[in-house]
């Protein structure tokens, strides 16, 4: 009997890349929970499912908004599971600042209900995603990347919300002996992703010959740290078969096993969106913005140190160049998905 694998967010811009490297790189089959509420969630399932037929029997979907919990009828539906990765959550930052309650309240249910179910099922290993924004800003994009366990410093709701998930998932490992691993990763990107991000965007204009706006000022743009859905899809599957999760022990294992997974290089906003037009061969004309470095809640610089991850061995298995202009290249033979 093959493994299975639950993949909360699976539809999203991020679990359609975990899906597709799942199916590519192991037997297991993979059940998928959401409740499609939002824009292109299906659009992606139907792109991937059309484009390797063979998946659709290796792959089971639950219609269900996870802010309810699990009933005992579902849980017999969905049967055993081997392993979850929980990456549901909204994670829109400007939609956390404008409507913070029910922003907050959504992603601390949802995690509460998949650790729920959780301790009914009994999986190997919970994975719980995370985000570099619960650390809070970097000084300046020179600034060494934050290390595993730092102190959390939320600078928004939606970081806040993140903090929140991680510390019930904790308490869940403490008390419960859910057998979690977290994650925390930087800006992911790749084909399929929301057209509101900024790399799609910077494509968009950049294709119609207009200027990108980019907020900063020279001596303070922006940085962000970039990875491919695919090579952060590649980290978890290592994690899943190489990393057995710590148990709590009193004065042995006081904490569950935590690692950063970061890009390949850390890059300010002009610098990638100049890298962007490159590789189109266009020519990129751009302004600078003042105004929402210094926005409440927003963070110009973030970057994490991925030592601990790499020093088990593991590497993103395309460069950050490569996964870049394969993105480019399916964006422009696939030009409604950016237009939508």
């Amino acid at each position: 009997m093959p493994k299975r694998l639950l993949l909360t967010g699976l539809p999203g811009s991020i679990g359609i890349h975990v899906f597709a490297h799942l199916c590519h790189n192991t037997d297991w089959d993979v059940v998928g929970i959401d409740s499609f509420r939002h824009k292109g969630l299906t659009d992606r399932v139907s792109y991937m499912l059309n484009a390797h037929p063979e998946w659709r029997e290796r792959l089971t979907i639950f219609t269900h908004d996870l802010i309810a919990p699990i009933s005992p009828m579902l849980r017999g539906k969905i049967g055993k599971v081997d392993y979850i990765i929980n990456m549901a959550s909204l994670s829109d930052v400007f939609d956390s600042i404008v409507n913070p309650v029910p922003f907050v309240q959504n992603n601390v249910a949802l995690v509460l209900n998949m650790l729920e179910f959780a301790r009914e099922v009994k999986p190997e290993v919970f994975i719980q995603i995370s985000t570099d924004e619960v650390y809070g800003a970097m000084e300046s994009k020179d600034s060494q990347g934050i290390k595993e366990w730092s102190p959390i410093v939320p600078s928004n709701p939606y970081a806040a919300s993140k903090a929140c998930q991680e510390a019930i998932a904790i308490s869940y490992w403490r008390t419960y002996g859910v057998p979690l691993i977290i994650t925390n990763t930087m800006n992911n990107y790749g084909e399929m992703q929301q057209p509101n991000k900024y790399p799609v965007i910077v494509q968009k204009l950049v294709s119609e010959g207009k200027t990108v706006k980019i907020h900063g000022n020279p001596e303070n743009i922006g940085s962000r740290s970039y990875i491919h859905s695919r090579n952060f899809a590649d980290a978890l599957l290592f994690l899943i078969k190489n990393v057995k999760p710590y148990e709590h022990q009193n004065e042995k294992a006081d904490k569950p096993d935590r690692f950063n997974i970061a890009g390949d290089r850390q890059l300010d906003n002009v610098e990638l969106a100049k890298l962007i037009a490159d590789l189109m061969g266009r020519e990129l004309k751009y302004e600078l913005e003042e105004g929402i470095v210094q926005r409440p809640g927003h963070d110009p610089h973030y970057a994490l140190d991925d030592t601990k991850i790499k020093s088990l061995d593991w590497k993103s298995p395309v460069s950050f160049e490569e996964s870049l202009k394969g993105t480019i290249k399916w964006q422009q033979e696939n030009e409604e998905w950016i237009k939508q």
